[in-house]
C-alpha cells in the first residue's frame, strides 16, 4: 500500500467538513458549493454572523462567533455543530469571568475571534474594547461552558491577534497587526513573545504589504498551521481601490523555529471577492480568513472566512497543493 504523505504536524480530523474540487478547477483554493455556509440570521437578533472561530472539540465542532445584533453591538457568541455545517448558536453573548473592569465591561465591541489550542488548553483572542480603542483580548476555557479572561494582551491601538498552537522556545507567540482606531489605512504583521500570556515583548516585523491585492495593509488570519515546510499562515491582504478597501486571501510559509522569517509568501491571491455574497453586504468586497480545520492523515484544510461582514463562507485546499503552489508562486 502506498503511504500518505503527512506534512501537517497535527491531528487527524476524519470528521473533517470537505467537499471535492469541482470539476474544471484549477485552483488551489475552492469554494464550498453551499455558501454561505452560516447565514447572517442564524440566531433572530443577529444583523450578521461572520469572521467567527471554529476548532475540534471531542467528536463535534466548536465555534466562537461574531454576531453582530441588531443594535449593531460586536458580540462574540458560542456555538456548535456535528459536521462543521450546520451550526447551533447560543442566542446569548459569551459571559467572560474573572476580568478586571477596566478591561471586561464592554464597551466598544468584541469581534473577529479566533481559538487556540495549546497542550489542553483553549485560548481565545479577539478585538476587544478597551476605553473605546480596540486592542487584543485573550481568555481561556477547558470545556467551553466557563470563559476566563486574561489581561489584554497589547495596549491599543492592535487587531488580528493570533496564538501560535504550541510554545516556541518555551514561550507563547502571537502574531498580530498594530493599527489605528478605525478603518486603517496601513498594517504590517509582528511576531511576539510572552512567558505568561501577561507580559509580552521580543517583537519581531514579520510581514510587510507589497502591491496588488496587498498593497494597504495585511493581517494574520486563522491560527498557524504547522507543517513539515515550515508555518503555514492563511491571511488578509487590502488593496484601496477607487470604490475602498477590498480584502482578499493569501498563504505564506514562516520559519518553524524563527516564525517572523518569512520563506514563500503568495503573489497572487488565494481567493477574491467574486461571489455575490462576498461582494454585497454590509461591507461589500471582503474575503476575510479567520479559521482553519485541518487533518493530517489526508492534508485536507477547510477555511472559514467571513463575507461581506455579514455572512461565513467556507473553502476548501490540501495542503501539500498550497505550499506546493506557495513555492512557485511566491513573492
Amino acid at each position: 500500500m502506498m503511504s500518505i504523505k503527512r506534512t501537517i504536524i497535527g491531528d487527524d480530523l476524519p470528521n473533517i467538513p470537505w467537499e471535492n474540487r469541482p470539476s474544471g478547477c484549477s485552483a488551489p483554493v475552492w469554494r464550498y458549493s453551499k455558501n454561505p455556509v452560516i447565514p447572517r440570521d442564524l440566531i433572530p437578533t443577529a444583523n450578521s454572523i461572520f469572521n467567527s472561530a471554529v476548532i475540534p472539540f471531542g467528536t463535534k465542532f466548536i465555534g466562537v462567533f461574531r454576531c453582530d445584533d441588531q443594535r449593531r453591538h460586536m458580540q462574540i457568541h458560542r456555538s456548535e455543530s456535528n459536521d462543521g455545517l450546520n451550526w447551533r448558536i447560543s442566542p446569548e453573548p459569551i459571559l467572560f469571568q474573572g476580568g478586571a473592569p477596566e478591561i471586561s465591561t464592554y464597551n466598544y465591541g468584541r469581534y473577529d475571534p479566533r481559538i487556540c489550542r495549546i497542550e489542553d488548553r483553549y485560548y481565545i483572542t479577539w478585538c476587544n474594547g478597551y476605553e473605546g480603542y480596540p486592542t487584543i483580548g485573550l481568555a481561556y476555557t477547558d470545556d467551553f461552558e466557563e470563559f476566563f479572561q486574561l489581561e489584554n494582551a497589547f495596549l491599543p491601538f492592535n487587531r488580528n491577534g493570533v496564538l501560535f498552537p504550541r510554545k516556541l522556545n518555551g514561550k507563547y507567540a502571537m502574531l498580530s497587526r498594530p493599527s489605528d482606531n478605525g478603518h486603517t489605512p496601513f498594517g504590517d504583521i509582528f511576531y511576539s513573545e510572552s512567558p505568561d500570556l501577561t507580559h509580552w515583548g521580543r517583537h519581531r516585523l514579520a510581514m510587510r504589504p507589497t502591491d496588488g491585492w496587498q498593497s494597504t495593509k495585511i493581517g494574520a488570519g486563522p491560527v498557524p498551521i504547522e507543517t513539515t515546510e515550515g508555518w503555514l499562515l492563511i491571511y488578509h491582504g487590502v488593496l484601496t481601490s477607487c470604490n475602498g478597501f477590498v480584502y482578499s486571501m493569501g498563504a505564506a510559509l514562516l520559519d518553524l523555529d524563527q516564525p517572523w522569517k518569512v520563506r514563500y509568501r503568495t503573489a497572487p491571491y488565494l481567493l477574491s471577492p467574486q461571489r455575490d455574497y462576498e461582494c454585497v453586504g454590509d461591507v461589500p468586497n471582503v474575503v476575510f480568513p479567520c479559521a482553519a480545520l485541518c487533518d493530517a492523515a489526508t492534508g485536507r484544510l477547510a477555511i472559514y472566512y467571513g463575507a461581506a461582514d455579514t455572512v461565513t463562507g467556507l473553502a476548501f485546499a490540501y495542503v501539500d497543493e498550497l505550499i506546493d503552489f506557495l513555492k512557485q508562486n511566491s513573492l
